[in-house]
């Protein structure tokens, strides 16, 4: 860690107990004061315990935390109307994102309030178009148990080709991201692209059974249930570090990744704290404690991975240029037809 890091980090923890972090009160009435978004359990901890304080150590501004999913901020920004948001960064998937960016509820952001969006990796800008910033990917390619297969996969293309691991495969559903990117890269692999779904649910049909998830796959591979599946790296670092036999390998043909898509709203009066806050998270501070905590790819280029981590963070560098660009607005065009096939060949 450098110094600088070293330095933010420990005020970061002094800072802590003077946070003040609460409950948005009335998610209907437009955010008056700093209003920004993570998820439950070990991302609110962070965010409470660490994030927050570092932003606070160093800005001065104290920002109330809401915690959520995609679906309930949605429902709340629109019933909230443009301009109107009750957060005033909103922090989500970009599936959710180009939804509520096509209506209206977000600004296109003003690059020169965010200095450290220039160091961006074009991963983290390209899907938004300037709209938006991706502040943390978590890399999704081949996980695996070490003890159950006899050879480690290469490709995406062994889940059809290789024997050993028929009956053997986990798939997140339909209603995780992780699923539809699957969709769009089985079509992508075996047809014209990422939109010949037609192709792509063909081949979906030749995997055979398989185990599916909403959302928990470790458990799954921790059981030996499946040997195996789409799997985060973050993840795996997880279940390696203790003591499970599994690695994560990046097929050849590209990685999928969850992507965590930050967004200013439309007619913010606070603005200038939201933007401070999203600069933070895309600095090098910001993205060297997300780093260490989830195991994320940092989307800053001037964040160097450490020694002892790279085996817990692969993805970074020059190896940020493989992730697949989908299409988000696809998906959700079709959303309910994609469901209905995706449920015919694996159920629900």
């Amino acid at each position: 860690m450098t110094e600088l890091n070293r330095r933010h980090m420990l005020k970061a923890l002094i800072a802590l107990g003077g946070a003040s972090v609460l409950n948005v009160p009335a998610v209907h009435a437009q955010a008056q004061s700093l209003v920004i978004t993570t998820y439950g359990g070990s991302w609110e901890k962070f965010w409470r315990d660490v994030l927050i304080p570092g932003f606070t150590e160093e800005t001065g501004i104290d920002p109330t935390l809401d915690i959520g999913l995609g679906r309930t901020y949605t429902t709340n920004i629109r019933a909230a109307g443009v301009g109107k948001s009750p957060y005033s960064c909103l922090m989500t998937n970009e599936i959710y994102s180009t939804v509520l960016r096509s209506e209206g509820y977000f600004e296109k952001l003003d690059l020169a309030k965010l200095p450290n969006y220039a160091d961006l990796y074009e991963v983290a800008t390209e899907a938004s178009e300037g709209w938006a910033a991706v502040g943390l990917i978590s890399p999704i390619g081949l996980g695996y148990r070490t003890d159950m297969l006899s050879k480690a996969p290469t490709s995406w293309k062994d889940l059809w080709e290789d024997p050993e691991l028929k009956g053997r495969l986990g798939l997140y559903n339909i209603k995780n991201s992780a699923g539809k990117m699957f969709l769009m890269l089985t079509s992508m692999i075996y047809g014209k692209g990422i939109d010949d779904l037609d192709v792509g649910f063909e081949m979906l049909k030749e995997l055979g059974p398989v185990y599916q998830t909403d959302f928990n796959m470790s458990t799954a591979m921790a059981t030996g249930e499946i040997a195996v599946a789409p799997f985060d790296f973050g993840e795996i670092a997880r279940l390696r570090n203790q003591g499970l036999p599994v690695n994560c390998i990046m097929p050849e043909e590209g990685l999928m990744m969850w992507d965590q898509t930050f967004n200013i709203a439309k007619d913010s009066p606070v603005r200038d704290e939201a933007y401070a806050y999203l600069d933070f998270v895309l600095g090098p501070v910001g993205q060297d404690l997300l780093m260490r905590e989830f195991f994320v790819s940092p989307v800053n280029k001037k964040v160097v991975v450490p020694e002892d981590l790279t085996i817990d963070v692969p993805v970074s560098g020059e190896a940020m240029g493989q992730f697949i660009k989908w299409d988000w607005e696809l998906m959700n065009d079709n959303a309910e037809e994609i469901s209905r096939r995706w449920n015919e060949i694996f159920g629900a």
